[in-house]
């Protein structure tokens, strides 16, 4: 180790290495380059004292080392890139094109120095530009350059330290937080040369635009009178990863469409077919899959598939496009491509985006790619007066300053381009109770960005749905919600565990969760459909794995167990895992539809999780967000079966003939079958999501035993007077056989079995009902049945 002094410059000393290459002459070359930098700008040595240090005399590259300045500007050579450079302007910030070349702003209220930094298409820097500075933003134009295919990057520098929460860190290239594309590795997974891979420091992304490409052709069915326009109400959400959704082999596509946008768009017929109207995709903003194997650590083997730390507000992931290889561009026209598909099968797209937190992690682990380099006081919430600076309500090591004014238009103008550039339909916002706090994470009883957000003129006509919640805060029933926010309904996933699995003293608490939650949402102008109801979510059991495991069993993701929920509410029905034994597989099997029936009779609006519907098991890890592996990837059924499962859907629920064979010749097949059924059953029966509140006329509760705690059996009647009748349903978590006493049914009309999960497949759903049935019927332990009221 070298310690260079720098008094000289009027700088602290700072520690540097010797690293050895091959330079192009043939010559060894010893660099010496600094460890870390984060107390000013590095002295530049002219454009003459650059090519100086590089002359030698001719002699053997044995006795001969070349001498190169520690501190020598990275570009060897002027770039050609573009003619002149002007100071540009401060408006907008980003890339953006004016009549003579490209403008480039960013904001820095702290920063002393901004440097632009310009790249070749091997992601090799060839150019460096100093900014301007206009009040607190920083920009430059360059005359010339081209309008495409340029990655760029800028060097920050600025005063005051840790005492003052900056984190400056000029010998990091930084992404650019407005940056429309990311330039970066190409493969999912796959380090290549590209990246600039080094060690604790990661990866090298940079940003990237494109002025020049013909925009893209949406065509007529995607003018927004044209698009899908079911309402929140209507809506069946399918939640999905996207790398996970095609990446097994099973999916049968070829090797490169596999676990991308264009695997995804390949499933849209599937997608409809099961009867989902709605996909919410899990983050497809740009992030790095590789960020735990920076270093040894005991997650070093792990390859995140969730995306959920991302490093860009803007640009889609461009590993997940099939043409990832060839650069970002063609992942946005993939990503635009998959959109038009859903769309043209009736499905919207959601998108689950994360503004709580960043890929930049805490300050003992620090990943500096963007915000924390550019201006960490400002972008992250930070307490100078606490040792650990950075707060934290994420649980990711930093939280998002999400309400300095600022980075509320950041947010903003990331959200409207995903809305105007990609036409998506929505968004749900991951742990969005940190989204309410102030730059110190104090709660605010309105937060300056979800009010912008709810009062936007083109954000609020989209769907908005929060998780509300964060490390600190619990907000269900009561995030700031302007009354057009929905949220993930927490409490509904908890009380239905807890109910359907036997637990005493659950039934009213059910009862109110089916009813659509008017205890949280019958509030000013809130609906039913405010309630985003589910039984699993990605971060959880799966719904094999709830019916499965007693405990998380997450030794795979090298922490010890320790990570994930230890609150599942889950019951493994007599044995831990896999198991033969028939008594707890037809166990299994009964409380898997019983969870799907009661998700699709509840009013609000229902979510389930891709897999769900072929009883994909994570092993019962209840957090694999690390695992590009079958442990995360959904298994495909055969096309076979999939295809003749799926086939009983519009025109035959008024009676049809039984399923073939291959329908049910697996159980993942049989469970598909049922939940494409009771999907098109949900949609098409008006007693089932609701517009407002149910009142006395709408439902009967057929119960004198409400505070009971050992009851664990409930029936009740949805009351409908048009042509579809009444429902009545009846759901037994005891373990033994409970007698139903039907109630008289309307005039003109007779009770008809839809649905008892106590009947193997395919009797377990009769699409139309069967031909009637007994005043008293059984319902089995552990099983729920469903009535329809037929005309005679």
């Amino acid at each position: 180790m070298l310690l260079l002094p720098t008094t000289n410059l009027g700088l602290r000393p700072r520690t540097y290495e010797a690293t050895h290459s091959v330079c192009s002459l043939d010559l060894r070359v010893s660099v010496v380059k600094p460890l870390r930098n984060a107390a000013g700008p590095a002295p530049q040595q002219t454009q003459q004292q650059r090519h100086a240090s590089l002359l030698c005399p001719r002699r053997s590259h044995r006795q001969h080392r070349l001498r190169v300045c520690a501190q020598a500007a990275p570009a060897a050579q002027q770039s050609k890139l573009y003619t002149a450079v002007s100071a540009g302007k401060p408006e907008p910030l980003g890339p953006s094109r004016t009549a003579a070349g490209i403008n480039f702003a960013l904001f820095s209220r702290h920063a002393t120095a901004v440097k632009l930094c310009l790249f070749n298409s091997d992601l090799q820097q060839v150019d460096e530009v100093d900014c301007k500075r206009t009040g607190d933003v920083w920009h430059v134009e360059l005359v010339g350059l081209p309008g495409r295919g340029v990655p760029y990057g800028f060097r920050v520098w600025g005063e005051g330290g840790w005492e003052a929460g900056h984190r400056w860190q000029p010998d990091r290239v930084l992404l650019d937080p407005y940056a429309p594309l990311v330039a970066g590795r190409r493969r999912f997974g796959v380090r290549d040369e590209r990246e600039q891979f080094r060690g604790k420091e990661g990866s090298l992304f940079l940003g990237q635009y494109d002025f020049d490409s013909a925009p893209y052709d949406w065509g007529p069915s995607e003018a927004p009178a044209a698009r899908p326009s079911q309402q929140l109400r209507e809506l069946v959400i399918y939640e999905v990863p996207v790398r996970c959704f095609t990446a097994h082999t099973s999916a049968g596509l070829p090797e490169l469409q596999r676990g991308t946008f264009a695997g995804l768009a390949a499933k849209a017929p599937y997608l409809a077919s099961l009867g989902i109207n709605a996909v919410e995709l899990l983050p497809v903003f740009e992030w790095d899959e590789l960020e735990f194997r920076r270093r040894p650590n005991p997650r070093d083997h792990m390859t995140n598939v969730w995306g959920y730390s991302h490093i860009s507000f803007f640009a889609p992931a461009t590993r997940l496009g099939s043409g990832g290889a060839e650069g970002p561009e063609a992942t946005t026209r993939e990503f635009k491509d998959m959109v038009k598909t859903l769309h043209a099968h009736g499905i919207q797209v959601l998108l689950d985006v994360v503004y709580n937190h960043t890929a930049e992690a805490d300050d003992a682990d620090p990943y500096t790619l963007s915000l924390r380099g550019i201006d960490n006081s400002v972008y992250y919430m930070t307490d100078p007066t606490q040792f650990v600076q950075l707060v934290n309500w994420s649980g990711c090591g930093n939280t998002v300053n999400a309400n300095h004014p600022v980075v509320c238009q950041l947010v903003l103008d990331s959200l409207v381009h995903w809305v105007r550039e990609y036409h998506v339909d929505g968004f749900r916002f991951d742990l969005a109770s940190c989204l309410c706090r102030d730059e110190r994470g104090r709660p605010l009883p309105a937060p300056p960005l979800i009010r912008a957000i709810s009062k936007h003129p083109l954000l609020s006509q989209v769907k908005l749905i929060a998780e509300p919640w964060d490390l600190g805060m619990y907000q269900v029933g009561s995030f700031p919600n302007w009354d057009i926010w929905a949220e993930w309904n927490g409490r509904y996933r908890d009380d239905l565990r807890r109910f359907i699995k036997g637990d005493p003293g659950m039934k009213r608490a059910f009862a109110t969760r089916l009813a659509g939650s008017a205890d949280l949402y019958n509030t000013n102008n809130r609906r039913p459909y405010h309630s985003i109801n589910f039984i699993t979510a990605h971060d959880g059991f799966s719904l094999y794995d709830l019916v499965s495991y007693n405990g998380k069993h997450n030794e795979a993701n090298g922490e010890g167990n320790r990570d994930g929920s230890n609150d599942n509410f889950s019951w493994n029905c007599g044995v831990e895992g896999d198991t033969s034994d028939p008594g707890v597989t037809a166990l299994r099997q009964r409380q898997m539809r019983n969870f799907l029936v009661a998700l699709m009779l509840s009013q609000g609006t229902p979510m389930i999780v891709s897999g769900d519907e072929v009883a994909k098991s994570h092993g019962g890890n209840n957090n694999w967000y690390g695992h590009d592996t079958p442990t995360a990837h959904l298994q495909w059924l055969p096309l076979e079966q999939q295809q003749a499962a799926l086939q009983q859907q519009q025109g035959q629920l008024e009676g049809a003939a039984p399923p073939p064979a291959a329908a049910t010749a697996s159980p993942a097949a049989a469970l598909l079958r049922f939940t494409s059924q009771l999907i098109a059953f949900r949609k098409e029966h008006p007693a089932l999501g609701r517009e407002t509140f149910m009142g006395p006329g709408d439902v009967t509760w057929h119960e004198d035993n409400w505070y009971n705690d050992d009851s664990r059996f409930l029936a009740f009647t949805l009351h409908h007077a048009g042509p579809q009748g009444d429902i009545y349903a009846a759901f037994n978590a005891h373990s033994f056989p409970v007698p139903a006493h039907l109630p008289r049914p309307p005039p003109g009309r007779k009770w008809a079995r839809l649905v008892d999960t106590n009947l193997p497949p395919p009797k377990d759903f009769t699409p139309g009902g069967n031909a009637g049935v007994e005043p008293v019927y059984s319902v089995q332990a552990y099983s729920c049945i469903v009535l329809i009221a037929k005309p005679l």
